[in-house]
């Protein structure tokens, strides 16, 4: 059963697609960077050649009234990607940046090792659909990877799409996608240019062949078919008003297309044009027979869960009464499953870290509710319903645990995890046993598993073998106390026998945010810097789910700063016990931990030696005028609000920059074709560290062209922003082996 909806979107830098929803498990984020191999001293800042000048930002005499309280915003005119001034200063930034990026000799060696490196098979966990498994496989350099499927495992897969052929330059990716019942059809998604508007394609599958169906303005959807194979459901906005990378989307709406009939045609389901901010997405249930339709407001993981009666599964009726089911917006509701009338629900009502239960929809009341799995020490982060039993994913102190119940809640085993680490993917069918599974750590590479929940057999399914000898490093958790006292976890790998002796240089990256938990994950952007002699250090700060929602709401709204005091005292731990100092300390997040990293810059720039803020959103007192922006208001509040403008403006990356501040150097990265969130925010903000910078550290912006805010971004432009951002930090963290 497939459901996207808008609150699984739950930051500004989630990408939308869950491995099961999309089979699109190996979507590479680079939340690392670093750098080489010998360790020298370093030169701060290069002078770029004569030809390229670091251009004076023009000022405009921009002030908003927030409420009584005048706030100038003198960059505005930055936030226009499109006007011809703004195109120049585009140009002229990125000249200095790449002429001082490429006086570093370091540069080629790290970018050939990243080459080397990536160049491994890579593969997707499985699904099962219309009688063929589906799954993702690259062959190690392919900008995209590309879908395969057999009818059997056994049998040998055959290619479904590859991706790579649908652009010249690897920016057209695969996003959503769903098999009809009867195994003929694959509908898909696909991004271009990185952007988070989608289209949608039909192929069929022996033939390879796509048909004429093709369908627009279409964001967080996925897409579901109705078991007679003769269309599916999605869910679209509006065409919008003007530029559609920065126009403001609102009222989605619930469609069904019939194959072979054009858009314009499509049914609509469902739709509140008295509420436009919510998001409303419908997933068929894996017996045909009910179209679950969740609805959410903005990123609040709260939501509403509404169903519509199909019928007899050949012959659904695709238009009918909408059943109200939960209605309350007070928690968390996970459709998991259905046995007949009875549906299961992960849900944190009445329970912060999590539980099962079930409603019988002939009885519905809070009354009639059964719990199935009752909240555990440790956080129930999802259950999925495979071969008629309950497989629990469960957060223990941000590593995972996977356990087995029946139906009526009696646990049958622990699956075994080979280390401590973290498991997505779960994939199955509530009519067989077989489940897959991923596995993942800081040092293992993700690989695909297969378990029978019945006999508690397991297999790896695939494994990955790349050129590296992780046997030289290892991970271990430590934990320290935040500024309020509150014990915060903390994930550190380094070589074995690391001496602490203040000298190492160390990369800290947090996220912190949406109920998102930072897990251990593989990176080749991580093994090249261990490769270095390098920490990577990743605390789980508030905020995020590691410990359910209280620790998320911990960090939410006006307890943001929470967020920032746990990342900055995880940097003092780290100087403290002796791994680190300031000068070899780098930061870095995206996107929501962009945020993190430019407000805990404004606040303690002297502990840390650079910073990498990349997609960040750093003006918060504007955020909610672009794009999809405005759903974030339910996760960190809105400068319209009188009573919400005072701490947004007291943190907000922008309004916090201080003339006359030494800064440390900074790189900050962003996207033109960004419509999540929108360039404006990188450009005004870099624009205001250089004017303030009173220090000899450099203040630069790499903008990428043909790329979004981070989904679908091709193999080869990833290589070279992760090789230019680990250049930046040889130079400037003292790795160096010579001058400019």
């Amino acid at each position: 059963m497939r459901i996207v909806l808008l609150k699984n979107l739950r930051d500004p830098g989630e990408i939308l697609a869950d491995s099961q929803s999309c089979g699109q498990l190996d979507t590479l984020m680079v939340r690392l960077a670093h750098a080489l191999l010998v360790l020298a001293p370093a030169f701060a800042q290069a002078q770029a050649p004569p030809t390229c000048t670091l251009p004076r930002t023009r000022t405009v005499e921009q002030v908003d009234d927030y409420h009584g309280t005048l706030v100038r915003d003198p960059y505005r005119w930055l936030e226009d990607p499109d006007a011809p001034e703004t195109r120049a200063w585009v140009e002229a930034e990125n000249c200095v940046t790449f002429a001082y990026l490429a006086q570093i000799a370091e540069r080629t060696e790290i970018r050939e090792r990243l080459t080397r490196l990536w160049n491994y098979e890579r593969y997707g966990v499985p699904s099962r659909q219309g009688g063929r498994y589906v799954f993702a496989k690259n062959d190690g350099l392919q900008n995209q990877s590309v879908y395969y499927w057999q009818p059997s495992l056994d049998a040998q897969p055959r290619q479904l799409i590859d991706p790579n052929r649908l652009s010249t330059d690897g920016t057209v990716a695969l996003t959503s996608w769903d098999v009809s019942d009867d195994g003929r059809y694959f509908g898909y998604g696909t991004a271009s240019g990185g952007s988070d508007w989608n289209e949608l394609h039909v192929r069929e599958i022996d033939t390879g062949r796509d048909l004429a169906d093709q369908l627009r303005w279409i964001k967080f959807s996925g897409l579901s078919w109705t078991h007679d194979n003769a269309g599916f459901f999605y869910s679209r906005y509006p065409e919008p008003q003007g530029n559609a990378l920065q126009a403001v989307v609102r009222n989605q709406k619930l469609y069904y297309h019939r194959l072979g009939t054009d858009q314009a045609a499509d049914l609509l389901v469902y739709e509140r044009p008295d509420h436009p901010d919510w998001g409303i997405g419908g997933g068929v249930t894996e017996d045909g027979r009910y179209l679950i339709i969740g609805v959410s407001l903005g990123t609040d993981s709260r939501n509403r869960v509404y169903y519509l009666d199909l019928g007899d599964a050949r012959r659904p009726r695709v238009q009918g009464e909408v059943v109200t089911l939960l209605d309350d917006f007070d928690a968390r509701y996970d459709f998991v499953g259905n046995v007949g009338p009875v549906f299961y629900f992960f849900t944190n009502q009445g329970a912060p870290r999590g539980r099962l239960i079930a409603i019988d929809t002939r009885n519905p009341a809070r009354s009639g509710w059964r719990e199935i799995v009752p909240q555990a020490e440790h956080v129930l982060t999802r259950v999925a319903l495979v071969g008629g039993r309950l497989v629990a994913n469960y957060l223990e102190d941000a590593h995972s645990r996977l356990t087995v119940f029946t139906t009526d809640g009696q646990r049958v085993a622990d699956v075994p995890l080979p280390t401590l680490g973290a498991v997505s993917g779960l994939s199955g069918r509530a009519d067989s046993p077989e489940l897959f599974y991923a596995f993942t750590s800081f040092l293992y590479p993700t690989t695909i598993f297969r378990y029978d929940v019945v006999s508690g057999a397991g297999s790896v399914w695939r494994t990955p073998r790349l050129d590296f000898d992780a046997s030289r490093f290892e991970t271990r958790q430590v934990f320290y106390r935040s500024r309020d006292g509150t014990r915060v976890p903390m994930f550190l790998t380094s070589r074995r026998g690391l001496a602490r002796d203040s000298a190492n240089p160390t990369y800290l990256t947090a996220y912190g945010g949406f109920d998102i938990s930072t897990l251990p994950s593989f990176s080749v952007a991580s093994l090249v810097w261990l490769e270095m002699g390098g920490i990577l250090a990743v605390p789980n700060i508030r905020g995020g789910g590691e410990y359910g929602e209280e620790w998320h709401r911990a960090g939410m709204h006006e307890r943001k700063q929470n967020v920032f005091d746990d990342f900055i005292a995880a940097a003092e731990y780290l100087i403290r016990e002796g791994y680190t100092r300031p000068a070899r300390l780098a930061i870095a997040g995206g996107s929501n931990g962009g945020l993190l990293v430019g407000a805990v810059l404004n606040q303690r720039p002297e502990l840390f030696g650079a910073a990498l803020p990349a997609v960040g959103v750093m003006d918060m007192l504007r955020f909610q005028r672009f794009t999809i922006g405005w759903a974030w208001v339910t996760e960190y509040g809105s400068a319209d609000s009188v009573n919400q403008f005072p701490y947004l403006y007291r943190y907000s990356p922008l309004h916090n920059v201080r003339a006359g501040t030494h800064y440390p150097a900074v790189l900050a990265t962003t996207a033109d074709h960004d419509d999540r969130v929108v360039p404006g925010h990188s450009f005004k903000y870099t624009a205001a560290l250089q004017a303030a910078q009173a220090g000899p550290a450099p203040i630069l912006i790499r903008i990428e062209t043909r790329a979004g805010h981070g989904a679908g971004t091709p193999i080869s432009k990833v290589i070279q922003q992760t090789a230019d951002r680990w250049a930046f930090l040889v130079r400037n963290l003292g790795m160096s082996r010579s001058g400019p």
